[in-house]
């Protein structure tokens, strides 16, 4: 039995249809975890030159932020933290970012290294984040973040 040309047709249509919004959606998604990194980045740039205003944009008002030690702030506690005189930060640089995307969520983990001084005493870190962003009225904000050292 034959398939009549005129569902042949159809059923083509509906493939490329289908095609084609999976080759969007793929465009769109692309797009969005080029946008994350980009933030990731910018937060980093914010941290060490002390942008607060960057940084209010990027961090939700329920942010919640745990340090590699184990210490667990608030939006507000981490931005006082970052105006802190003791803390200077002079690198921030991140490497090996993956962003996982769920509709209106992404989670992004990758490698960090910071260093700087605190207190008059260096510092040089390196480790692991996991950030977790949540599009929002139009815009990505950090909702968690979470750091964990790695052993040298």
């Amino acid at each position: 039995m034959r398939t009549p040309p005129l569902l042949r047709r159809l059923g083509l249509v509906f493939l490329l249809l289908a095609v084609g919004a999976g080759v969007r959606l793929h465009a769109q998604e692309a797009e969005t975890e080029s946008k994350l990194m980009i933030l990731e980045h910018i937060w980093n740039e914010a941290q060490v030159n002390r942008d607060d205003r960057a940084l209010q944009e990027l961090v939700s008002e329920r942010f919640v932020n745990t340090e590699y030690d184990g210490e667990v702030s608030d939006k507000h506690k981490f931005l006082a933290d970052i105006h802190d005189p003791q803390y200077k930060p002079s690198l921030m640089n991140i490497d090996d970012v993956k962003v996982r995307l769920f509709h209106d969520a992404a989670v992004v983990t990758g490698n960090y290294h910071v260093k700087g001084t605190y207190q008059s005493k260096p510092y040089d870190h390196q480790g692991r984040f996991t950030d977790t962003w949540f599009f929002e009225n139009g815009h990505w904000q950090c909702v968690a973040s979470h750091s964990s050292l790695v052993k040298k």
